[in-house]
């Protein structure tokens, strides 16, 4: 009992000789971990550091700024001095992490989308509202600036024909000296009206090349429909012009919302080719272009955003939230532009392991509301996938198949086999090489394909602020 008793006697001495060191002669400095434990008791909450964000720093007024009666302002006080933020979890506990524009916790996504509800509850307010985010996103993404597509002919290599599907690659130039790349699988024969799917691809390992966008692709030609993959900028055949350093620069993200616009230009012109029918689905990255093009090109019919629809995270490239797009009606997220596919059907694809784990609860509930002011609540989907990670992976393909052929009028019987199930080892997976359009030694590069980043930039009426070292 004495021990306890002294212990005890040493604690308060100990706290009471902080306080008193702690004065106007110092600005009452403290380290930020002493105040944070004094947050823990005043809100009887537990905060966890356990990136060591909060180790060594020290901050003047320190407890004062701890408002009484307002946790999140409190925590805010003290962590904004240092470019810190924090991530309330789903068992209540507060985690420390850097500040980063594309991302808040879960509860921070909630009210957004809370407060987004409150500023249209009939169409005419919602059309309002989504006109003025789209005009925003053109501006942004600079589109409204963008020089007019080259008159040049697409290069196309020769097609590889397999069952029931061909495949031949695509360089089509969207500016002057710059090359979109990618791969056109078609029905083979192509002989009857067919939709259009672009594929915008993701950050995923091996960019287009990899077997679940060949998969992907392959299947949905031999459903019938037109589908063209193309690179990310630096990415792929196009770091034969800028180098990936500069996958980075904001002006990525516009270079992959115009290619995939005016790849659907070039490809409305293709013999059979159905543009009243157009398709968009991709992953990750793909997935925030799948939405981006569909809120913005109003030729796109049907869209399947795949575990990139988040309240709480607008994608960590420059690619995507590079261009501030999320400013646009004064605080958007891909929640909300996602709706702007309403009411034309949608598939919105999620999973346990990424930011896409609360889509059920969360996101998906605030997409259907928009879709119901129209009466068409039936036409957006969820495929949601607890147990499964940040992929396009099988599943998530088997969901997407009975979807774009229920919407775009694709025969699902042509990938299926003997039982019934659509079956994927009926398409050829081909090497890197075979899906290059510039050749396995850049021969084919057009001799004015441009290999200035600053000049892209220029096309724009822009400079390129952005500085990086390149690669030797």
């Amino acid at each position: 009992m004495k021990n306890i008793l002294f212990a005890l006697l040493v604690s308060i001495f100990t706290l009471t000789l902080a306080n008193a060191q702690c004065t106007s002669d110092t600005n009452f400095r403290k380290p930020v971990t002493e105040t944070i434990k004094n947050i823990e008791t005043i809100f009887k909450i537990t905060v966890i550091d356990d990136r060591g964000l909060l180790k060594g720093k020290e901050l003047d007024y320190a407890d004062w700024r701890i408002e009484q009666g307002n946790l999140e302002v409190s925590l805010a006080n003290v962590l904004v001095p240092f470019e810190l933020t924090y991530f309330k979890q789903p068992d209540g506990k507060y985690q420390i992490r850097k500040y980063e524009n594309h991302k808040v916790s879960v509860d921070k996504g909630k009210e957004r989308l809370d407060y987004l509800t409150t500023l249209y509850s009939n169409v005419s307010d919602w059309e309002k509202r989504k006109k003025e985010i789209k005009a925003c996103m053109i501006m942004s993404f600079g589109l409204d600036k963008a020089p007019p597509t080259p008159k040049s002919k697409p290069i196309l290599t020769p097609k590889r024909i397999y069952k029931d599907y061909s495949v031949e690659n695509i360089a089509l130039e969207i500016l002057p000296g710059v090359y979109t790349t990618g791969s056109i699988y078609k029905p083979y024969p192509l002989n009857k009206k067919s939709p259009i799917i672009l594929t915008p691809d993701g950050h995923f390992g091996d960019g287009r090349y990899r077997k679940d966008e060949q998969y992907r692709c392959a299947i949905m030609a031999k459903m019938g429909a037109i589908v063209v993959s193309y690179d990310l900028f630096a990415w792929g055949e196009s770091l034969l012009q800028f180098p990936e350093e500069t996958h980075r620069n904001s002006i990525a993200s516009t270079l992959q919302v115009l290619s995939g616009i005016r790849l659907l230009d070039y490809l409305a012109t293709i013999k059979n080719a159905d543009v009243s029918r157009v398709g968009v689905t991709g992953g990750s990255g793909g997935g925030s272009h799948t939405m981006f093009l569909a809120a913005l090109d109003d030729r796109i019919t049907v869209s399947a955003p795949v575990v990139m629809v988040s309240s709480h995270f607008s994608g960590g490239c420059p690619c995507e939230s590079g261009r501030g797009i999320h400013l646009c009606g004064n605080g958007t997220n891909n929640a909300e532009i996602s709706a702007m596919m309403a009411p034309k059907p949608q598939l919105i694809v999620s999973d346990g392991k990424d930011w896409t784990l609360a889509v059920p609860e969360l996101e998906f509930p605030f997409i259907q509301r928009t879709y119901e002011l129209y009466g068409k609540k039936n036409l957006v989907e969820n495929a949601h996938f607890a147990k499964e990670g940040h992929d396009f992976g099988v599943s998530k393909r088997m969901a997407l198949y009975p979807f774009m052929a229920k919407y775009l009028g694709l025969d699902l019987n042509n990938v299926k086999n003997e039982k019934g199930e659509i079956d994927e080892s009926t398409c050829v997976i081909e090497p890197y090489d075979k899906l290059y359009v510039f050749g396995n030694k850049a021969e084919n590069l057009p001799k004015n394909a441009l290999k200035d980043i600053n000049k892209l930039y220029e096309m724009f009426g822009e400079k390129n602020l952005k500085v990086y070292e390149v690669k030797k």
